[in-house]
């Protein structure tokens, strides 16, 4: 079963001028939540995205963007760790900020 991080925090973006289909990025994804579609990469659920960046890495097409890093992820592991609903909402506190 593939973790759900937090709904609609996503930074993947795919260009459908750019991409030309040739699929690397789905060989890559470790959530397997790319695939190739009528010639273009499409993504089956943005928030399955770990934002690990490898589908970037390899676009020889420079069609893929995300904001690779720990981001909110962090917020879920300090969820976890305090018992709290994870975040990523920094503007209450920079304690608080992934």
């Amino acid at each position: 079963m593939t973790q759900v991080y937090l709904k609609n925090v996503s930074t993947l973006s795919i260009d459908d001028i750019k991409c030309t289909g040739c699929g690397l990025c789905t060989t890559v994804c470790p959530h397997q939540i790319l695939s190739v579609e009528k010639g273009t990469c499409q993504a089956s659920d943005k928030d399955l995205c770990m934002e690990c960046g490898a589908c970037v890495m390899n676009c020889p097409f420079n069609a893929i963007t995300v904001e690779k890093g720990v981001g909110c992820f962090s917020a879920i592991i300090k969820g976890l760790l305090t018992g709290t609903e994870p975040s990523c909402d920094c503007s209450s506190s920079s304690d608080d900020c992934c």
